[in-house]
């Protein structure tokens, strides 16, 4: 379970480094990509966080 806490962390501040590239790019190209990754980023840190909850309440470690 602690691998997966790391991976979720890890999703998640790549999420919010996208979106703070997408924010500061200057190239509408480079912006849209960022905002798509960050937003795709951000959804499988939602689904990892879904089975680490599924697992809990399942009662595995």
């Amino acid at each position: 379970m602690e691998d997966m806490t790391a991976h979720l962390e890890k999703l998640r501040i790549d999420a919010e480094d996208c979106a703070l590239i997408s924010k500061l790019a200057t190239d509408m190209q480079k912006r849209e990509l960022f905002a798509r990754l960050a937003e795709h980023l951000g959804r499988l840190a939602s689904e990892v966080e879904r089975a680490m909850a599924a697992k809990m309440a399942g009662g595995d470690t």
